[in-house]
């Protein structure tokens, strides 16, 4: 695979450099999300948690700016949470946060529900970091191959008219 180009949201305060992948970061301020790939920012995003943020997001106000943000994520091909840690994390209440896990990992599920954008815990920011790459690069990869598809079926198109 060429070098491909994800752009990280300017506005994002530790970026994950995917220094390991063939992939050239550029920041600009994106709709949604806080990664996605140059030519697809309103149709591919991942959002990036931690899991202090996380928790923070799913009560009061930032609760509600959380939802807008699922909310503008929902109409995409391709959107996730990514969270730098795991489930028994969240379960153990391993976060600073008077929520209790029970009530954390409810309102999770109901925005998973509500929005249908999934949350996916890769248990560190590396893990996570893999799995935003991981996520991008595959709907790239796809929507190449979709455009290669849709070429071979309309040059086979053309041939089949010029027979007539």
């Amino acid at each position: 695979m060429d070098n491909i180009t994800f752009i990280a949201d300017s506005r994002e305060q530790q970026p994950y450099s995917f220094e390991q992948w063939p992939v050239n970061v550029v920041h600009a301020g994106l709709p949604a999300g806080d990664y996605s790939i140059m030519a697809f920012e309103d149709r591919a995003a991942i959002e990036r948690k931690e899991l202090n943020d996380l928790v923070a997001c799913l009560m009061g106000d930032n609760r509600t700016r959380f939802a807008r943000e699922l909310a503008r994520l929902r109409s995409y091909e391709l959107a996730a949470v990514v969270i730098e840690a795991n489930l028994q994390d969240l379960a153990r209440g391993r976060y600073q946060s008077q929520m209790k896990p029970k009530s954390a990992m409810q309102s999770i599920t109901a925005f998973f529900i509500r929005y249908q954008v999934p949350f996916l815990f890769c248990g560190d920011r590396r893990g996570s970091e893999y799995m935003t790459f991981s996520l991008l690069s595959k709907y790239l990869y796809e929507i190449q191959k979709r455009y290669e598809q849709a070429r071979k079926v309309g040059a086979a198109g053309r041939t089949g008219l010029n027979e007539r």
